[in-house]
């Protein structure tokens, strides 16, 4: 089969993205603050554009992985898309208006503002594992707060990226938002650009690559990363609602999502109860595997390896594997991985090394709680938390002790979808935020203006300085000086 992009095409690409990313600037100029009326008719044409091309778009996230449930792609990329897409509309009249600060008590009768100011030409660089929502959520919020966008696509998922080209292409002009595609060559070119904030999803190797590029022109950045995301579970909770819950996080997708629980602790001696309501949870999703349209394949080959070589290094240095495989079916050929619990792991096994990315989950024991949450304090810190508990103050104590980027109590992953909650990394899962008014302001330049009033108390600092500086160091201190 030919490649979508040929050889030349990153050569190509190159040229495009050096055009582009100047005309993006010169079209930025002419126009520096667009109206509350022109944010809100782009946004709407977006999700015309997301609407009238939903199909083609699951479609094409289908190709890219092989096999990619179409339901999945729906609730996970399109509806979060139109969900960030109607809360920027609603709302950017009120987010981009002026606000008053206050004035220190010696600056009276001076006033304060803070004005949201559009930063000019964003840079997006979207990861593989959701493409179409990884690249219209951090959009919308560009939009919204009045800038240029450029979009690198992943070279993984070239269909989708080919799609989403064409429906932005077909509703804005390439000087207001550009797809870029291409190989690493292309992508180092990205993000070396001067862009006036660059927003990077993807792994935490790579994004300290994006960094040290973006440091060349000082250029901010928003680093959405990922980790090992903890699953904790408390002596009382019930088994078997918690075991649904982690289960349907872990194989959304196959797991390759950023925020999939990563590894699950719980209570010493319900490790078995554990296993046999993961076996029992997964047989109501999944009853088959193998041509079931509703289970994810691994999106590549050199994936699939890298998680098929977890399990087996596990199994070498003494874990206890159990696929979840409810009609112990071959999943040769289908690019498929059945979820599988990893029982006895331990810290020198590559399952607890690395982030799994994948329907792989070790299964830790703990005897006392607190020892779970050194545990977890102990490792870098995650992009999300789980915890499971209907106990407050003990909730209370998990929330307040760890640090990672967000938390869901009760449930896996669905802290993601809050529009009103900042969603983003911290330490090595990333830096900064976005959705809702979250992302407008990472967009935004928050400026603040003083205005000076016609009566202007300053006058009693000018110099020449004597008794009145004086006094007025005093009366702002308390102290003299001589």
């Amino acid at each position: 089969m030919e490649p979508l992009f040929p050889p030349h095409a990153s050569a190509v690409q190159l040229e495009r993205l050096n055009a582009l990313f100047e005309r993006q600037q010169q079209a930025f100029r002419r126009e520096r603050f667009p109206t509350a009326v022109m944010r809100r008719a782009n946004l709407q044409k977006l999700e015309q554009a997301l609407l009238d091309n939903m199909e083609q778009l699951v479609a094409a996230v289908k190709s890219d992985f092989g096999h990619r449930s179409a339901v999945e792609t729906r609730f996970m990329e399109i509806f979060p898309s139109v969900a960030e897409i109607r809360e920027a509309r609603r709302h950017v009249a009120s987010w981009m208006k002026p606000r008053r600060a206050g004035v220190s008590f010696w600056f009276t009768p001076a006033t304060n503002q803070v004005v949201p100011q559009p930063l000019g030409v964003v840079g997006i660089i979207v990861p593989w594992n959701y493409p179409i929502f990884l690249a219209l959520g951090p959009l919308v919020a560009a939009l919204a707060a009045g800038n240029r966008v450029m979009i690198k696509m992943s070279e993984s998922t070239p269909h989708t990226g080919e799609a989403l080209a064409a429906l932005l292409a077909a509703h804005f002009d390439e000087d207001h938002v550009a797809v870029i595609h291409g190989g690493v060559d292309v992508a180092q070119a990205f993000s070396s650009k001067p862009f006036d904030h660059m927003l990077f999803t993807g792994s935490t190797q790579v994004g300290k690559h994006v960094m040290r590029a973006a440091a060349d022109h000082l250029t901010p950045v928003t680093l959405e990363l990922g980790g090992k995301s903890p699953v904790l579970i408390s002596p009382d909770f019930p088994i078997n609602t918690a075991a649904e819950r982690i289960l349907w996080g872990k194989t959304v997708n196959a797991g390759q999502t950023c925020v999939a629980p990563d590894y699950v602790m719980l209570p010493y001696r319900k490790e078995q109860e554990f296993v046999e309501q993961a076996k029992a949870a997964v047989a109501r999703f999944f009853p088959t595997l193998a041509a079931n349209e509703d289970y994810t394949a691994i999106i590549d080959a050199r994936h699939h390896q890298r998680l098929m070589s977890y399990l087996e290094d596990a199994q070498a240095k003494g874990a206890t594997i159990i696929p979840l495989n409810p009609a112990n079916e071959s999943l040769a050929g289908t690019g498929k991985i059945a979820p599988t619990l990893v029982l006895n792991a331990t810290s020198d096994m590559l399952v607890m090394q690395q982030e799994i990315f994948g329907p792989i989950l070790p299964v830790l024991t703990y005897r006392d709680m607190q020892e779970s949450i050194l545990y977890i304090n102990d490792h870098p810190r995650p992009l999300a938390l789980y915890y499971f508990d209907h106990h407050p103050s003990r909730v209370r104590k998990v929330v307040r002790e760890t640090i990672s980027g967000g938390v869901t109590v009760n449930d896996v992953v669905i802290h993601v979808g809050q529009g009103d909650l900042p969603f983003g990394g911290v330490g090595p899962s990333g830096m900064g935020h976005y959705h809702g008014k979250y992302g407008f302001d990472t967009f935004s330049k928050q400026k603040g203006v003083m205005y000076q009033s016609r009566l202007n108390t300053l006058w009693m600092l000018y110099p020449p300085y004597g008794k009145l500086a004086k006094w007025v160091f005093k009366a702002m201190t308390g102290r003299s000086y001589r």
